[in-house]
């Protein structure tokens, strides 16, 4: 019965990303307005989604209009290292779906240039006193954030790729951190850590996109889990599986009966909060790389989890047939404590759960 519904929500899928084809087109997009997606500058940290999307249905498909649809962006990324731009820790939400996956299904050398020149990169905002990554840009020289584990994956790629042990050693360094400053016992993550950039110590934990400092931000709920799946995957150190399992432990124990989580999930009176769609899909996507790295007996845990945060957003939140919607998903929330994107579609939940249904379909190159 599963693989009939994965195959008519792939169907669907196929559908609604065929028009988003034709519309966005060159678009960077964000987050929706009245239903139809923004235009953001390239460097703006989701720019890789969208291609992102295109790669998986050609890898799936081998549909020549989604390859050639995608082949150009990682290009047009890249410029962005070249002229002034507001780069950051996000480098690799933005590589790893273009550059990287474009190397990997297509042997191009320049992709696999521009996916090293991001490692290096990233490489190069690691804090040695402190062993974190640097967050954003500005002021903020002493901040680290949760979001930072999905990025890991390119360094783990470019150590992989390069046979050069030093981008593994800083992303292992960096999730070590995350582990003791960023987790807590109960499954929950911080989504900002403050240290002195001088001295590297710890100073505090801070709320950022979060209800507050000690609430579960269900979004960087998901970026912990998922990107602790894959520091496993990458390293085979327990650690890390047996903190995203916590992880885990904690987010499928908290969702609600809908199967669709609030915001935060610690924020007063959550029943009655704005959703996020995108932490739902994003947790799914990576609740199947837990259980893909355990014995059957324990990963139907997270797979029976994961399907269950797909069917309610399938069933839910999907704007199968609103044309009108050039979101998959409705119902996500961008920066809830700022007032931004809230309850809009959000091209990362699109793309976490194009991911997601695609690996139920048995898609195999992960780029995360």
């Amino acid at each position: 019965m599963e693989e009939a519904w994965v195959s008519s929500v792939w169907e669907r899928l196929l559908s609604k990303i065929d028009g988003m084809k034709n519309e966005l087109q060159h678009k960077s997009p964000h987050t929706t307005v009245n239903g139809v997606y923004d235009d953001m500058r390239l460097d703006w940290w989701t720019s890789g989604f969208w291609p992102g999307i295109l790669w998986i249905v050609y890898d799936m498909t081998k549909d020549e209009s989604y390859r050639e649809a995608a082949w150009g962006w990682d290009e047009r990324i890249e410029q962005c290292f070249v002229k002034p731009s507001n780069l950051h820790h996000d480098v690799g939400f933005q590589f790893l779906p273009t550059a990287v996956i474009k190397y990997k299904l297509t042997n191009d050398e320049d992709g696999c240039r521009r996916g090293l020149a991001a490692a290096n990169f990233l490489a190069g905002r690691f804090n040695p006193a402190g062993k974190f990554l640097r967050a954003w840009n500005q002021e903020m020289r002493g901040w680290s954030i949760i979001d930072s584990m999905m990025n890991l994956s390119i360094l783990f790629w470019a150590a992989e790729q390069t046979g050069d042990p030093r981008f593994r050693h800083i992303a292992t360094a960096h999730a070590d951190t995350v582990l003791r400053c960023f987790a807590r016992g109960d499954g929950t993550v911080c989504h900002i850590a403050s240290f002195d950039p001088e001295t590297g110590a710890f100073i505090e934990a801070l709320g950022g996109q979060g209800y507050a400092p000690d609430s579960a931000w269900s979004r960087g709920q998901a970026w912990a889990l998922y990107g602790l799946a894959n520091a496993y995957r990458y390293t085979g150190e327990q650690r890390y599986l047996r903190a995203a399992q916590l992880v885990a432990h904690y987010f499928l124990a908290a969702l609600p009966e809908d199967g669709v989580p609030p915001w935060d999930f610690r924020v007063p009176a959550a029943e009655t909060e704005p959703k996020d769609t995108s932490a739902a899909a994003c947790a799914a996507s990576g609740m199947l790389e837990i259980a893909a790295s355990l014995p059957e007996q324990e990963a139907c845990l997270y797979r029976n989890g994961a399907v269950r945060m797909l069917r309610a957003l399938a069933d839910g939140y999907a704007t199968w047939d609103e044309p009108e919607q050039q979101g998959i998903l409705r119902g996500g929330t961008g920066n809830k404590p700022a007032g931004q994107n809230v309850n809009v579609s959000l091209i990362y939940g699109d793309y976490f759960f194009t991911e997601a249904i695609a690996k139920l379909k048995g898609w195999e190159n992960r780029i995360f």
